[in-house]
């Protein structure tokens, strides 16, 4: 994706990186974004929650994993990281594994996304995930709503301001 880049790291506050989501403007429901640490204090990524379900939990978590971060190594059938944060959010504690992938070729704008569809052992879970130029691994976890194409539309880089802390 031509028009995103990595940031300079003028601060270990925030990510060094676009954030790529849903813009929290154009979202009804709450929105929770939570930071992944490292001992550095950089950022080792980025995870939205958005709950339309009016406080029962959320229906959706995009994830924004950079290259080396340790949230992207899963042991081979485990379930990635956001599908794994989306259980623990809606008290959850089934065990979830993956039971096959599908790479199918989507358009978002001008931009092809070779998009990997995730099958999960738990039916309820969407899961969709891919890698974008800057080598940031997006995937997006959906709970009892299927991930369609026009969702791809609705993604883009969100400023760093809504990432910084203090």
């Amino acid at each position: 994706m031509s028009f995103l880049r990595r940031r300079s790291a003028s601060t270990p506050a925030g990510p060094d990186f676009d954030v790529l989501a849903m813009d929290p403007g154009d979202w009804p429901g709450n929105l929770g974004a939570g930071l992944l640490p490292a001992p550095d204090g950089s950022c080792q990524g980025v995870f939205l929650r958005y709950d339309l379900f009016g406080g029962r939990g959320p229906a959706m978590i995009i994830g924004n994993l950079p290259e080396g971060s340790p949230a992207r190594e899963v042991a081979e059938g485990q379930a990635p990281f956001e599908v794994a944060q989306l259980l623990a959010a809606l008290d959850n504690d089934e065990e979830v594994t993956v039971v096959g992938a599908e790479d199918v070729p989507v358009m978002q704008g001008d931009n092809l996304l070779i998009v990997r569809r995730i099958k999960l052992s738990e039916g309820r879970i969407s899961c969709v995930q891919f890698d974008r130029s800057d080598n940031v691994l997006v995937t997006i976890a959906s709970w009892d709503r299927p991930i369609t194409d026009d969702l791809y539309a609705l993604l883009k880089p969100l400023p760093a301001e809504l990432f910084q802390q203090g």
